[in-house]
């Protein structure tokens, strides 16, 4: 079953969205930039776009919304960290978590928990190609995969904001817990084929796993195993992060530990930048990406937590 699903995804519609997402229509998408003639937000028109596919792909969509502010932009600091925090005074715009939920079968309670921020930067006019309109594809695609599988366990799907302020996943999370919510592993896709400009032009195929704690480990290791099982031809690399971040970080601060960040090398030059453009982007690397992220969710969904419980290294 695995094989043919890893099969079954697409890299036109792999193109289509990223290309969408961050070149034509919408060059950004942040809730501080209304594209000209339109009555919302670039950030709202994503969120329609993003809720057609998957409703199209058969899901309801779960939409709760969060005031934000965009992050200031202070050009003194290091040239990809010109962020810098909202003056409570600044203008608080709505912006919305959506969400959807492959049900289960025998073990539904069980929940795998994908996460992809799908806001480009607010402090700047960065198309944000792989930073995060990578994430979202990959995230948009497997969950068009997942509409057709047999699951025993079930998998949401998070779309979120993480460039403007707050990171509205903290409030998922948040949700998740005070819900009891049984969520097993999480897995946030993001930056995903991001690598230095000598590896981009080298054409290698990469793909990082970062986690932050002691759980995580395993299902790093175990992700990085799916590519050697599943033959799937990535150079992968697993780091410690120093302490738990980005949206994997909102879940492991609210109980959720088994949790790991799908990404890039890092290192790329155009990082937070406006020549982030999804021409940049290798769309095989993005796709096999994909496909690795997407056969671990399914043996994860199969087998439970009880595959995380060795350490795993790619043969």
């Amino acid at each position: 079953m695995i094989q043919e699903a890893l099969q079954k995804i697409s890299a036109d519609r792999i193109r289509r969205d990223l290309f969408y997402l961050s070149r034509d229509p919408l060059p950004f998408r942040k809730a501080n930039y209304t594209r000209p003639g339109q009555s919302m937000d670039s950030l709202a028109e994503a969120d329609v776009y993003i809720r057609s596919q998957l409703e199209a792909a058969g899901y309801e969509v779960l939409t709760t919304r969060h005031k934000v502010q965009a992050w200031r932009c202070d050009k003194t600091k290091p040239l990809h960290h010109w962020y810098s925090p909202p003056d409570p005074g600044d203008r608080w715009y709505e912006a919305a978590n959506l969400e959807v939920t492959r049900y289960g079968g025998a073990q539904r309670e069980e929940i795998i928990q994908l996460i992809s921020p799908k806001d480009s930067q607010s402090w700047i006019d960065s198309p944000g190609a792989h930073d995060n309109a990578s994430g979202i594809v990959a995230n948009l695609e497997m969950a068009r995969i997942l509409a057709g599988c047999s699951l025993k366990r079930s998998v949401r799907l998070l779309f979120c904001n993480e460039e403007h302020s707050p990171w509205t996943s903290r409030f998922a999370a948040q949700a998740a817990a005070a819900r009891g919510d049984r969520i097993i592993a999480v897995l946030n896709q993001v930056c995903l084929d991001e690598k230095p400009d000598a590896d981009m032009v080298a054409g290698k195929l990469i793909h990082s796993i970062a986690y932050s704690t002691d759980e995580g480990r395993p299902l790093a290791d175990f992700i990085s195993a799916c590519a050697g099982r599943h033959r799937i031809g990535l150079d992968v690399r697993i780091w410690a992060k120093p302490a738990p971040n980005g949206d994997d970080g909102m879940y492991i601060n609210a109980g959720y530990p088994v949790a790991v960040m799908n990404t890039g090398a890092g290192g790329d030059s155009e990082y937070h930048m406006p020549g982030d453009i999804p021409e940049r982007v290798n769309l095989e690397n993005l796709l096999r990406s994909t496909q690795l992220v997407l056969a671990a969710v399914l043996e994860i969904a199969e087998e439970g937590a009880k595959v995380l419980a060795t350490k795993r290294v790619q043969p």
